[in-house]
């Protein structure tokens, strides 16, 4: 019989004590150590209980710096990766931002601890209701989240400031740029099936854009009409 992955539902419980807190402050530590240098990313990272996002029976991976599965062939990302994007996107807090891929929700809590406007959109209902259910219990204030197709964005909600996709693209999607204010920035991961480079796009004008490289990253790949598309 197969075993299915792990679906974190509501905790049951929503104790944040002070051994999570401790964790935290070990966690921050390491990133630190990698390379995190944003004051400001750490602290909201210290302030996300992570293990809220997890089915209590896998607490226990909740403040290890990996990845983890989540159910719907998805995963919560790694503390670095979040950490790194957030890094790149240099919030500000007037910003407006578009998340592409709400996952566990856990990325899009970090956010909000540095803009208070905050748009995420989810592909699988079933990941979007549950975390739609999580971030009312948690009383998680500021987000707009949204089932449908991130690879083309939320027009709707255009312009953004900044825009923050995570999972990996074939290429740039073209609705994400177009959404981008002047000025505005999308960071996501571009590569194949196995690896993508992380990339941080400004738009400078209409039709211009400039582009940055760094670190390769390993993300699931990004669905929808302007990202891989399901066989």
């Amino acid at each position: 019989m197969a075993v299915p992955s792990p679906a974190p539902s509501v905790p049951p419980s929503l104790e944040d004590g002070y051994r999570h807190r401790g964790q935290r402050r070990a966690l921050v530590r390491e990133l630190r150590q990698k390379g995190i240098h944003d004051e400001r990313v750490l602290t909201a990272i210290a302030g996300v209980p992570r293990h809220l996002f997890f089915d209590p029976a896998f607490e226990v991976h909740a403040y290890q710096d990996k990845a983890f599965p989540i159910g719907e062939g998805q995963t919560i990302s790694q503390p670095y990766t979040v950490a790194f994007q957030t890094q790149l996107l240099n919030i500000e807090p007037t910003h407006r931002v578009l998340e592409v891929g709400t996952g566990s929700g856990y990325q899009c809590a970090v956010l909000l601890r540095l803009t208070s406007h905050v748009q995420s959109i989810e592909l699988s209902p079933v990941l979007f209701e549950r975390t739609r259910q999580r971030q009312a219990a948690l009383g998680l204030q500021g987000a707009g989240l949204h089932c449908g197709d991130g690879s083309l964005g939320l027009p709707a909600h255009a312009p953004y400031d900044r825009i923050l996709v995570t999972a990996g693209a074939p290429g740039l999607p073209p609705a994400l740029l177009r959404q981008l204010r002047i000025g505005g920035q999308l960071i996501i991961p571009v590569g194949d099936a196995q690896l993508q480079q992380m990339l941080r796009v400004t738009r400078e004008g209409l039709e211009s854009f400039v582009r940055e490289e760094f670190e390769a990253f390993r993300f699931v790949p990004l669905r929808g009409a302007e990202g891989w598309r399901s066989s």
